[in-house]
């Protein structure tokens, strides 16, 4: 999956808010709560560097670009506008 298939799975989960879906939940925490998932997942991925390897690195980097992708769909942010930044 690219990130911009991810951004689109996050757009539309934040749309239609489908029920029992963490991300779901997630929204309803707005900013704050998405802020907070987010620094969990990049402390997760510092640890795995330092000390579990490059499969778990892989995972947790996958999950902060998720929620990377959540923050950005919640603040109303495109693709291009962080894409202009890089």
């Amino acid at each position: 999956m690219t990130f911009e298939e991810i951004f689109a799975l996050v757009k539309d989960r934040k749309e239609k808010m489908p029920e029992g879906k963490s991300t779901t939940e997630l929204f309803k925490k707005g900013s704050h709560g998405i802020g907070k998932k987010l620094v969990e997942e990049a402390a997760e991925s510092w640890m795995a560097a330092r000390f579990e390897g490059k499969d778990a690195l892989a995972l947790e980097l996958s999950q902060v670009l998720y929620y990377a992708a959540c923050m950005m769909a919640e603040n109303e942010l495109s693709l291009e506008e962080v894409y202009a930044k890089l």
